[in-house]
């Protein structure tokens, strides 16, 4: 059997999809939770209603990495891992670097993790750290980065730049760069399917709808507009962050309670 794999890395976890192709049968999937904290948690279901479950210490992704492989033979989901012949991974940000998926190889991941880590300290060397492991394990598998930021690389200039001294984004890439671009796209092109119009031919607004949040404007296929911005931090209110909130606002909590940027940020993306 050929099967397909879908890996999502986030900052301390790791969730994925065991795909029987061609039929797009998901035959497994699992997510690996509080890596890098006491007590992770190790999940593994397949279609027969199968489970995997383990209570254990997982140090970092690249153990949450092996232990998937190593459950994946030991429950009979596949023979060899020669079955496998694909991998897409998940990215959070590819800047202005990356606008569509790319083929992994060393330096993508050199990149992604390097280079872009910066826009993305959570996600992004924790994302690197498992294509790496997936490098290793399957040397001759072909392995796809898909990344949040490439449906809205075709925002204008007019939208995706910040009121600030344009030298902030020659510099330092300020600017807007918007998220869940992966929905975004699905979504507009699901909607073109079951209105039955070509998407050069529509206006859509689509929603991003979950504990993180957020809306774009799709013209004639292309992204225009969206509500994220330089990080998933700003737009609508979420499941724990503000969304858009005056900056000043933060400026003056951080005074008035001694807050830290570290305890001041803590607040805005996982306390509100």
């Amino acid at each position: 059997m050929k099967f397909m794999m879908s890996v999502n890395a986030g900052s301390s976890s790791l969730k994925y999809q065991l795909i029987e192709m061609p039929e797009a049968n998901a035959i497994a999937k699992g997510q690996v939770e509080r890596i890098g904290l006491k007590d992770s948690e190790f999940e593994l279901e397949d279609n027969k209603g199968n489970e995997v479950t383990k209570t254990l210490d997982i140090k970092d992704h690249a153990q949450a990495v092996e232990l998937l492989f190593k459950h994946l033979l030991e429950a009979n989901v596949i023979d060899n891992f020669d079955e496998i012949t694909g991998v897409g991974h998940r990215v959070v940000a590819g800047g202005e670097i990356y606008s569509n998926s790319v083929l992994i190889d060393e330096e993508v991941v050199r990149v992604i993790h390097d280079d872009l880590g910066k826009f993305a300290p959570l996600h992004n060397p924790a994302q690197a750290v498992v294509m790496k492991s997936f490098l290793k394990r399957l040397p001759n598998v072909p392995q796809v980065a898909v990344f949040d930021t490439a449906f809205h690389s075709t925002m204008p200039e007019v939208n995706y730049l910040y009121s600030l001294p344009y030298e902030y984004y020659e510099e330092y890439g300020a600017r807007r760069y918007g998220f869940h671009g992966t929905s975004h796209k699905y979504v507009s092109r699901r909607t073109s399917e079951i209105l039955g119009k070509p998407m050069d031919e529509l206006k859509i607004i689509t929603a991003h709808l979950g504990n993180g949040a957020s809306l774009t404007a799709v013209e004639n296929g292309k992204v225009v507009d969206t509500s994220l911005g330089f990080t998933p931090l700003v737009g609508v209110t979420m499941g724990t962050r503000t969304g858009d909130i005056d900056v000043s606002l933060v400026a003056y909590l951080m005074e008035e309670m001694d807050l830290s940027m570290d305890e001041m940020m803590n607040i805005l993306n996982n306390k509100s």
